[in-house]
């Protein structure tokens, strides 16, 4: 090949693989509050600055060295987040088998063999043996004319950036599970704990009314209205280990145990629930990691597009064969016994009866798919915001008329209690107070219960602190390969 040509042909390929055939991605645009501001933020309270969303341990704000301890230990033992995880280095493979491309291929394929011809060939009376001794380099070479490498490399980057969002998705929802769980587990102890109470109370009343009765004071029926409430309390005592059971075991499989090796002593739950800054709507698209994976998939479908339409063109191929071949290893590493061959060719389809055609209209179907998704997980994130904001809020405010509720009731019990041992009331007037006062302090557990819920919820729905800018970037995609093998020596 002429120096001419041969300059002319790589001139033209570096100038033709700046070319890229499809669209340039910009992010789609997602439906959003006029003001940017969350509806349910009226009457909202303001948090201080130590309620603010960190980043990592957000179950941090609830103060409890328990809870601190399993969610540690949930990070390191769960096997759905090492699921998640392995999908991650995957993705994270696939960005380095794609890259690959962007090299020349070098195989080879050195052979030795002894050859001796036919005696009876035809036009060659006589036979001869010889030796081959042969030791080819191949080299090939897609240049990149219009961009489907550099497309498929950024696709395959884009859904390893999705595949860390996705992680980040799943620890965020597993963490906030164990933290859930827990706090139901700790809302049955106070349950329990009140039921406990109750029922020692009850029990006072019971011997009260025997007294009473044993003396002339009381009629028999006081001695059996007492026993029934206190036998129908002792069974929602003993209902909610049934409840706590569960949970304690939800727990066990969250920290990657079997339930029989694991359980929690009892502890009734007494904290607040910290009050959360939720920030602006706007911020959400980078705070919650289910919206960034949707918007990296968006940025992938768009590449698929681009990659679609390179199909149109002709594929251009440098191939490149040289090395030695000798009849003897005597003369198999000298200079006459090279050989070489380059040249670059080109592929075209010219008829495929619609296959590029229709590869293309399902590419843009999926970038329009991929789009929808992305704005309704946007839509479905604003949605869990309002929803948990509205109920704090609305929590709040009944828990402080529930507290108002259960004083009155507790000394409406009391009131009643004095009077039936003055013998002023009958002791059905005690069995209405009883029942009222019990059924609104389980509702201040249960208020409470629902508020420290409310509050994992708004968490997880905020995002729990991430921030779209942890995703991996290109250069530690690229550097990816010494940190999965360690990983896996860590293992």
């Amino acid at each position: 090949m002429k120096p001419f040509t041969s300059t002319l042909i790589a001139f033209l390929g570096l100038w033709l693989a700046g070319c890229t055939v499809g669209p340039k991605y910009t992010r789609p645009a997602v439906p959003a509050a006029p003001t940017d501001t969350f509806k349910e933020l009226d009457g909202w309270k303001t948090a201080q600055p130590s309620d603010q969303l960190q980043r990592g341990p957000w179950w941090e704000l609830f103060g409890d060295p328990q809870l601190n301890d399993l969610e540690a230990e949930l990070t390191v033992s769960n096997q759905d987040l090492k699921l998640a995880e392995a999908r991650f280095r995957e993705a994270r493979a696939i960005v380095r088998f794609n890259r690959a491309a962007e090299f020349p291929t070098i195989s080879t394929a050195p052979g030795i063999e002894s050859i001796r011809d036919s005696g009876h060939q035809p036009y060659l009376p006589t036979t001869s043996t010889t030796g081959e001794f042969i030791l080819p380099f191949d080299l090939s070479y897609e240049v990149d004319v219009w961009g489907r490498v550099r497309r498929t490399v950024a696709a395959s980057r884009e859904e390893a950036q999705a595949t860390a969002a996705d992680l980040e998705t799943v620890s965020l929802s597993l963490h906030a599970e164990l933290a859930f769980d827990y706090l139901e587990l700790r809302s049955a102890d106070a349950q329990k704990q009140l039921l406990d109470g109750t029922v020692k109370d009850y029990q006072d009343a019971l011997q009260l009314t025997v007294n009473r009765f044993e003396g002339g004071a009381a009629p028999k029926s006081d001695v059996a209205q007492a026993q029934t409430q206190l036998q129908a309390t002792m069974v929602q005592d003993t209902d909610v280990a049934v409840q706590r059971a569960q949970f304690e075991h939800a727990i066990a499989v969250l920290l990657g145990k079997p339930p029989a090796s694991f359980s929690l002593a009892p502890s009734p739950l007494h904290v607040q629930p910290p009050d959360i800054a939720p920030g602006l709507p706007s911020q959400l698209l980078e705070r919650r990691p289910d919206i960034a994976a949707a918007e990296r998939r968006v940025a992938e479908a768009n590449e698929q597009i681009g990659i679609a339409r390179v199909a149109y063109f002709p594929t251009i191929v440098l191939s490149a064969t040289g090395g030695f071949e000798g009849d003897s290893i005597t003369n198999w590493f000298t200079w006459p016994s090279r050989f070489w061959a380059v040249g670059p060719a080109a592929l075209e389809t010219l008829f495929d009866a619609g296959r590029r055609h229709a590869a293309s209209q399902a590419a843009l179907a999926n970038y329009d798919a991929t789009v929808a998704s992305y704005r309704q997980t946007a839509l479905t994130a604003l949605q869990q915001v309002e929803d948990n904001l509205a109920a704090l809020r609305i929590l709040d405010q009944e828990a402080r008329q529930q507290q108002q509720a259960t004083t009155s009731a507790q000394e409406s019990l009391q009131i009643f209690t004095d009077r039936y041992i003055g013998g002023a009331d009958p002791y059905l007037q005690v069995l209405t107070a009883q029942t009222i006062a019990l059924q609104n302090e389980r509702n201040d557990v249960d208020i409470l219960r629902r508020r420290m819920d409310a509050t994992v919820l708004l968490i997880k729905a905020l995002g729990g602190g991430w921030n779209a800018s942890q995703l991996p970037t290109a250069a530690q995609l690229k550097s990816a390969q010494g940190q999965d093998d360690v990983a896996r020596s860590g293992d």
